[in-house]
Parts: structure tokens; sequence; C-alpha cells
């Protein structure tokens, strides 16, 4: 048995099967060799996948947003930095304003901005392996653990991820 790091084996899955356009998410388990406030051993890990004519960064850049605004809050605002992923180009980390101080600093985020995950342009060979032409085609793609979503939205109620896996009723209780 493999215990999968990500969620990303289920694009190249649906690229298979379905034709352009294609708009997916995906919610699985995910299993990761590490453990503190920020990381569980297990997470579930949310994943979107876009493909189409003409996708490009502001497409994305357009999703991100309504998320942030949708989930967290019209005051919450998203950005991108860029970042290295082996199947998209460019890539970026995404974050979003603290929910404690709004962007501001505090001892949560220290500069006012939280990291929720990664995304970016889909890689075209990862298009030519999904079966689609990515000279006619191109897509973005993103993807975050739930678990720590949550625990933005929630800002200092939850200060350690690993909380959301314990039994402590003191702590559930405060949902």
């Amino acid at each position: 048995m493999i215990l999968t790091p990500q969620t990303s084996n289920g694009q190249i899955r649906e690229m298979e099967q379905t034709k352009p356009p294609i708009r997916m998410l995906d919610i699985a388990k995910c299993y990761r060799r590490q453990s503190d406030v920020s990381h569980a051993p297990m997470f579930h890990q949310f994943e979107g996948l876009v493909v189409d004519s003409d996708i490009s960064i502001a497409h994305l850049k357009g999703v991100l947003d309504f998320f942030v605004k949708s989930y967290f809050g019209e005051k919450r605002k998203s950005r991108i930095r860029p970042y290295h992923f082996e199947f998209t180009e460019p890539s970026f980390e995404v974050d979003i304003t603290c929910g404690v101080c709004l962007g501001s600093g505090c001892k949560l985020c220290k500069e006012g901005w939280l990291e929720m995950g990664g995304a970016g342009m889909v890689h075209p060979n990862v298009l030519r392996n999904g079966g689609i032409d990515p000279e006619k085609y191109t897509g973005f793609a993103f993807g975050w653990g739930v678990e720590r979503v949550l625990m933005m939205k929630e800002g200092l109620k939850i200060d350690d991820l690993r909380l959301l896996y314990s039994n402590k009723l003191e702590f559930l209780q405060q949902f």
C-alpha cells in the first residue's frame, strides 16, 4: 500500500478521461512525514484544475480571489508569490492576509500574511501526458490543506493544527 503525499494524480486521470473544457475539484487524504503546529502527518488536500483554451494567470488569480472573499470574508486579500513546483510553470505560493491583524502583523503571522497553498499554470508536459494538446489548451491548478484553511479562518482559536485530531474536549467545545 502506498500513502500518497498529494492529490495531483487525480488531475492526470481527469485529463485522460475528459476532453477540455475541464473544471475539476478533488478532496482526498494525504500523508507526509511532517508534524508541527501547521502540519499534520495525515491531512485532507483540496485541489482544483481548469483546462480550456486561452486560460491565463488572470483567471487563476480571479478564482483565488473569489475563494478568499467567499470563504474568509470581504476584508481578506490574497496574493501570489513566485515559487517552484514540478508540474506547473509558472508556479506560485498563495498567501492570504491574516485574520487576526488583517495584514498589519501579529504573533500568528509575523508580517501580515499566511501561506495558504500552491498554484500555477499547468506545465505543457503535464497536459501532453494527459492527452491534451498544449498548443490548443492551457490550464491552472491549485491546492491546499483543508485543515490549514480552517486554522486560518478560525485565527488564534487553532494555534496548532494537530489539535484538530486530538480528543481534547476543552478544545473541541469552542466550536
